[in-house]
């Protein structure tokens, strides 16, 4: 009994154990920290591009002050002058307000979509990081049971020997291991290859980092925070913005006008060098453009598209996370079984341990189940793994 109780691990324990695969830390948000410097100071310009593309177009109602110099050269007199010119509109029925209104939207836009894609950048890499986990533990469960099918073949060797079994037996036998060996190498490649994906994006070996962990998120806090409808959101704001800016275009605009001359060194007697010309104003203008209709509904269409896209958006995001829940379902039925299953190789080690004591047994029998524990052991690991990977997938949508 000894000998049973030395193979005997509680199923708490070996849940532990698949649990402890990642890091201990349990998070709710994407560490940046995975990618590599140079990516992440792209996305660090792309932001500040952002703020300044923003801060511009908040400024675009304010016209340039105009200079101009100029000399002309005449039969009889040269003229040489400087002018400064200012048209400045000071009112366009709402549409300075609505300018700087969707400068603030088109910014929160443009931060979202990059934040969106700085996720999606992160998320795969953290897959790849997970992928390399998993596949190292698929590659343990690959060794073992390359051991089990050379401890079978040496089975059958015997059984073909002493007369108990033909030929074909022993060659099935050895045809199945070859198949588990080749499947171990390409395993091998796999691992290699997605460390070479994974170092592309990341900083550092992926041994210098740890698995994060993530918890379920509620329907209700991913939908809220959801980066996709947040977007749709300030695409809304901004096509709203935008149509009023369309129409305030063709409305009146009342605007400040100031021009300055000087005259330079010039011998034309009728001009006075030391004198300058000035002259202050205000222009009220309206533009009549057939094309007003048609300019002005197309900006409300682009609005009308953006709000249903908005209901769009959101149907699709609340069907995503609904496909993601059924998915981790199936991993954690999966999981559940892979708990029996152990529990049933738990109980038939035990057996078959007291059964070698009592020489029922051999060795072998003893090393195959025992590997086939292990492997329920590692199964648990990689599913634990692969529910991890959905719950990036959620994680990766919200802000």
């Amino acid at each position: 009994m000894m000998l049973s109780l030395r193979f005997k691990l509680s199923l708490a324990t070996i849940f532990f154990l698949a649990s402890s695969s990642f890091a201990a830390q349990t998070t709710d948000k994407l560490d940046d920290s995975i990618l590599s410097k140079k990516r992440l100071e792209i996305f660090d310009l792309s932001k500040e591009q952002i703020e300044e593309d923003s801060s511009k177009l908040k400024k675009d109602w304010i016209n340039p002050i105009m200079y101009t110099y100029s000399k002309v050269y005449g039969e009889t007199y040269d003229t040489e002058k400087s002018l400064v010119s200012i048209d400045q509109p000071i009112f366009k029925a709402g549409g300075i307000y609505k300018a700087i209104k969707y400068a603030n939207a088109t910014r929160l836009y443009s931060h979202l979509d990059l934040d969106l894609q700085k996720k999606a950048l992160i998320k795969d890499t953290t897959t790849l990081l997970f992928n390399i986990h998993k596949l190292i533990l698929e590659i343990k469960k690959q060794e073992l049971l390359v051991k089990n099918g050379q401890i079978d073949i040496q089975r059958k060797k015997e059984q073909v020997f002493n007369g108990f079994a033909d030929t074909s037996v022993l060659d099935t036998a050895i045809l199945d291991t070859n198949t588990s060996k080749n499947a171990l190498a390409e395993l091998v490649y796999q691992k290699e290859e997605l460390i070479n994906q994974f170092n592309t994006y990341a900083e550092g070996d992926y041994t210098s980092f740890e698995l994060p962990k993530f918890k379920l998120l509620e329907k209700e806090s991913f939908i809220k925070n959801n980066l996709n409808i947040l977007k749709s959101k300030a695409d809304i704001s901004s096509k709203n913005d935008y149509t009023w800016m369309t129409i305030s275009k063709y409305l009146p605009t009342v605007s400040a006008t100031f021009d300055y001359t000087k005259y330079h060194d010039s011998n034309n007697p009728t001009i006075n060098i030391d004198q300058s010309v000035q002259n202050y104003g205000i222009k009220v203008t309206m533009p009549l453009d057939t094309r007003t209709y048609n300019d002005i509904q197309s900006t409300r269409i682009d609005y009308l598209k953006a709000k249903l896209d908005f209901d769009n958006v959101i149907l699709e995001q609340e069907n995503f996370f609904k496909s993601k829940l059924s998915k981790i379902k199936m991993i954690d039925s999966k999981i559940t079984i892979a708990k029996d299953d152990y529990e049933l190789y738990n109980s038939l080690l035990d057996v078959i341990v007291e059964e070698k004591e009592a020489e029922l047994k051999t060795q072998s029998d003893v090393d195959t189940l025992l590997n086939s524990k292990k492997i329920r052991e590692l199964e648990l690991k990689i599913l634990s793994i692969e529910k991890q990977i959905e719950l990036l997938e959620i994680y990766s949508k919200i802000s």
